[in-house]
């Protein structure tokens, strides 16, 4: 059976990464999580004093960006990689909603986006991948022979974000949630470079009042269709 690429867009906190882990768990395909590479870089460039009161000094993190290397490895336990950034998991602390914060403005950024771009081109040179992100069926692989595009309402994303972050027991306000993903949607939709777009052979899923297991059964089909055609 030929191994073909998948590739996963969508608003933030529409459940994208779940569904493509599952996903490719259930076919045998590798899974990547662009947005996690992006977070990384917030995270870093955080805790390495780059942003300070919201303002990032971009001369120094263009600087810093050799030496942030980025990698996932398959986590056991969870059935799911893990993201490490210079060989020390990272996985918990990108999931933060300080992260959240400032992922878009670091995302929005050229010189970040291409060198994130270039990694992820080449992790999927060989095919057999399911990435997610924001531009993947647009600018990483315009040529994916599956392309899927994810949505969902501000308020249910919210309310999913909100589950999540207490079920790790973290405090946190749902009205503040809810402000951090519209303006999410908002830049990543108006940046310049590699804006968050539905790909014109794009098929989309409104997974709002979707189960898991009717979002899984969706997704086996449409890749089953890909890999027929």
């Amino acid at each position: 059976m030929k191994k073909i690429t998948i590739a996963v867009d969508g608003f933030s906190s529409c459940g994208k990464s779940t569904m493509a882990k599952d996903l490719a768990k259930e076919i045998g395909y590798v899974y990547v999580d662009s947005g996690a590479m992006y977070r990384t870089v917030a995270l870093y460039a955080l805790e390495q004093g780059i942003i300070k009161e919201g303002k990032i000094d971009e001369d120094r993190l263009k600087q810093e960006m050799g030496n942030i290397n980025i990698s996932f490895h398959f986590n056991p336990q969870r059935g799911r990689p893990d993201t490490y950034l210079n060989g020390q998991c990272v996985e918990d602390r990108i999931r933060t909603l300080e992260v959240s914060n400032h992922v878009s403005p670091i995302a929005a950024l050229g010189f970040v986006r291409e060198e994130m771009v270039r990694q992820q081109q080449r992790m999927g040179e060989e095919g057999g991948i399911i990435m997610d992100g924001r531009d993947i069926g647009t600018t990483v692989f315009p040529n994916a022979e599956l392309k899927i595009f994810v949505t969902a309402s501000a308020e249910i994303r919210a309310q999913r974000r909100y589950d999540e972050l207490t079920a790790k027991g973290e405090s946190c306000n749902m009205a503040d949630i809810l402000r951090n993903v519209e303006e999410r949607d908002y830049i990543d939709t108006h940046r310049e470079i590699s804006p968050l777009c539905q790909a014109a052979d794009a098929l989309v899923l409104d997974n709002s009042h979707m189960t898991i297991e009717e979002q899984k059964q969706w997704l086996i089909r449409a890749y089953q269709h890909a890999i027929e055609k």
